[in-house]
């Protein structure tokens, strides 16, 4: 087994604490593909996969074809992707993924939260270095051959496949998403989930006080309704 299966297994997979939080972050995602690629799934790639995930978290049908018919309205704003990165306390880099319809907003709380915990928002560039970007994909168990699946699909950039209990987990580096998407769909396979992540490199083990430290400037972060997607180096 390669990182992406144990950054997987030792990552505290913490569901979002209200469900309305998260179906308010998917619905940012249909805004943003619906103003990149138009209303229609089928000729829009990126809103395919997004429906695909809304329905992993159980977001009612009639609530994703509301966000999607609100993304087509012309005043309605579109969010900008926006990443930030710094350091928690005990040297530990974190990185931030937002979407934001104000920037301003979104800078000054993120700046606010690591003031408050003895943080440091970085420069752009300064802790991304430390993260590889990948993608990933979920699909059915159903009787298919781990290996020979990905042996078939090294060709399409597809870097580690693994089983949990939720399916089988396809992992591969950011820039093969579509090529991935596209190939999985024309072998009419079931596509459960899809989406990015970044695997830290290194990372560095705490103390049990020191991972208090961090987790509360952590927490404050993921409370943010601007922010998506936040990663760090911290051991877990």
């Amino acid at each position: 087994m390669g990182r992406a299966f144990e950054f997987r297994k030792g990552r505290k997979m913490k569901r979002w604490a209200a469900m309305a939080k998260a179906f308010t972050r998917i619905g940012k995602d249909i805004v943003m593909a619906v103003k990149d690629g138009g209303p229609n799934p089928e000729a829009n790639s990126r809103l395919r996969a997004v429906i695909q995930n809304a329905k992993a978290a159980n977001m009612p049908k009639e609530n994703i074809e509301r966000a999607i018919k609100k993304a087509t309205d012309k005043d309605t704003a579109n969010y900008k992707e926006v990443l930030f990165e710094g350091y928690a306390p005990h040297g530990i880099a974190i990185l931030i993924e937002t979407a934001t319809d104000n920037n301003n907003r979104t800078v000054a709380n993120i700046r606010s939260y690591f003031n408050k915990c003895n943080g440091s928002l970085g420069t752009q560039g300064s802790v991304e270095f430390m993260f590889d970007h990948i993608c990933n994909f979920r699909i059915p168990k159903g009787t298919i051959d781990l290996e020979e699946l990905e042996l078939e699909m090294i060709d399409f950039g597809v870097e580690e496949v693994f089983e949990d209990e939720d399916g089988i987990l396809i992992y591969a580096p950011f820039e093969s998403f579509g090529a991935i998407q596209k190939e999985l769909e024309n072998r009419n396979f079931e596509i459960l989930s899809s989406g990015f992540e970044r695997i830290p490199q290194v990372t560095k083990e705490l103390t049990d006080e020191q991972v208090a430290d961090v987790e509360k400037l952590l927490e404050k972060i993921e409370e943010d309704d601007d922010v998506q997607n936040v990663y760090h180096t911290m051991q877990e």
